[in-house]
């Protein structure tokens, strides 16, 4: 008599090989990165349309005899991935970079925008990253130390430069453009930004000094008649009775002097940053560029106004010189970061203005109505534009004083108003803050990363199989003759296989 064993569950031992047989159908393989990851096939068709779930045995990845699927891709990963596949949920693995991560989904065919709640977050604050470097990729901060080749692409030269067919001024033009646009490429180019941003402050100095009262000339005025038969009746000539007019002065001409001098080397810098930059368009869009230019075409307007007698109205028009201030952002990249956080910042900046209007047309509206309810001889609150002004001033917690209002209920709504203003001035100032030491951070970091980097070859570079490089020949050595001269990149670009 026969006795068949059973196992604790009740199953027979042919019947559990048989069910471990048919479960060895279902499973797949998966060897990412040298890490082998073991799952059910119907567990990589829960997401439709990736790479997973269009796996046969007739792709190029498949290996027969191990009887997996290789992927050269980061294991780490995958191993997220897969557990996406899982259990539908996509987190954020924190030993990896956020441009790594989003590319791996890429190649899966998954989205980076189904990452989970909890990860968000990171993800996030890795996007920002990449784009406030993308910012000061743009920003033109640091300055690009390459040479050859890469410099000579800029002006669209490389074919030129490599065939060896560049001309004198071919050869020139970088040189110029860098020694004018890029002050710390060379110690010339220091000494030229240092020479620019002598005369701009000069310029500048001598700008504001000419308004000074004791620095101008007075116009004389003569009163008196001094002809002959004036003369004639008294034995004496009368002393000329002269009038100053403090009014209309002219600026000393020494300070006109000092400003030609100056204007004659921004017209030089201009000239030459003109004719040696890369893309004349873009020179023109630039705005410091365009100040530049205007500033010293209302130099020369002045001048020759001078020289035909014209009046000094037109003096109004070089204010415009004063804008050269926004040059020195060329020379300091802390002022070109400042400048951008301001534009970074424009949503927050736009809030606080809102919020600010809408203070100052309520609050001067109560305080015109509340010192009106009580009895009010010294009433300066005589319409509602009168208290925008007081409202603005006592907002933005300056007080001047000009205006006050007298009665408790104005003084209990001015109370509210300089609260309020404080309040709204200080919500977005913070984020502000935060931006402005995010770019620099960024910027100093960059600052102190290597300017040259190994190069790395594309996977389209380098050929899959070595051809003619024989390991061992017939006898049992190598073959190292045969190895030396063996290229590790084939002339042929294009893979024997297609890899999905």
């Amino acid at each position: 008599m026969s006795i068949r064993r059973r196992n604790n569950n009740g199953t027979s031992p042919s019947t559990a090989f048989g069910q471990t047989v048919m479960d060895s159908e279902y499973r797949i393989i998966l060897n990412v990165g040298g890490v082998r990851h073991e799952t059910y096939k119907h567990t990589l068709k829960k997401i439709p349309a990736t790479r997973l779930s269009r796996l046969t045995t007739s792709l190029a990845n498949y290996d027969p005899v191990l009887n997996e699927y290789f992927f050269d891709r980061h294991p780490g990963v995958f191993a997220q991935i897969l557990n996406y596949y899982r259990t539908g949920k996509l987190h954020y693995p924190l030993d990896v970079c956020g441009p790594l991560f989003e590319e791996e989904l890429k190649y899966w065919g998954l989205d980076s925008n189904e990452c989970e709640p909890c990860c968000w977050m990171t993800l996030s604050g890795t996007r920002d990253t990449q784009d406030v470097l993308k910012t000061l990729d743009e920003l033109d901060i640091e300055v690009d130390q390459t040479e050859g080749p890469e410099l000579y692409k800029r002006f669209g030269w490389e074919d030129d430069y490599h065939n060896d067919s560049l001309s004198a001024w071919q050869r020139l033009k970088p040189r110029i453009w860098r020694l004018f646009d890029e002050p710390n490429s060379s110690r010339y180019a220091q000494f030229i930004a240092a020479i620019s941003v002598f005369f701009l402050i000069t310029a500048i100095i001598v700008f504001c000094l000419k308004t000074h009262p004791g620095l101008r000339i007075p116009e004389l005025q003569l009163f008196g008649n001094f002809s002959r038969n004036h003369r004639s009746i008294s034995s004496r000539i009368q002393p000329a009775q002269i009038n100053i007019d403090k009014q209309n002065s002219r600026p000393h001409p020494t300070f006109m002097y000092i400003e030609t001098i100056c204007n004659i080397w921004f017209t030089i810098e201009i000239l030459a940053r003109f004719a040696s930059c890369p893309c004349r368009i873009e020179y023109l869009r630039a705005p410091v560029n365009i100040i530049d230019i205007v500033a010293t075409l209302t130099f020369y307007i002045d001048l020759l106004s001078s020289m035909f007698g014209a009046t000094a109205d037109l003096e109004f028009f070089s204010i415009i010189r004063i804008m050269r201030l926004f040059k020195l952002t060329h020379h300091n990249s802390g002022l070109k970061i400042l400048m951008h956080t301001f534009r970074a910042s424009a949503k927050e900046l736009m809030l606080l203005v809102f919020f600010l209007v809408l203070g100052v047309v309520v609050f001067a509206s109560l305080v015109y109505y509340a010192e009106r309810v009580e009895s009010n001889v010294d009433n300066q609150f005589v319409s509602i534009p009168v208290g925008l002004w007081w409202a603005i001033v006592t907002m933005t917690t300056i007080g001047y004083g000009d205006i006050t209002p007298h009665t408790y209920l104005g003084r209990l709504i001015g109370s509210v108003c300089a609260l309020a203003g404080v309040l709204t001035i200080a919500l977005p100032v913070p984020v502000i803050v935060s931006n402005f030491a995010m770019f620099y951070s960024h910027t100093q970091a960059r600052s102190k990363m290597p300017k040259k980097r190994r190069g790395v070859l594309s996977i389209d570079q380098v050929a899959p199989h070595v051809k003619n490089a024989p390991f061992r020949n017939s006898n049992g050595p190598t073959l190292r003759k045969n190895m030396e001269h063996t290229p590790l990149v084939s002339n042929n670009h294009t893979p024997p296989h297609t890899l999905i």
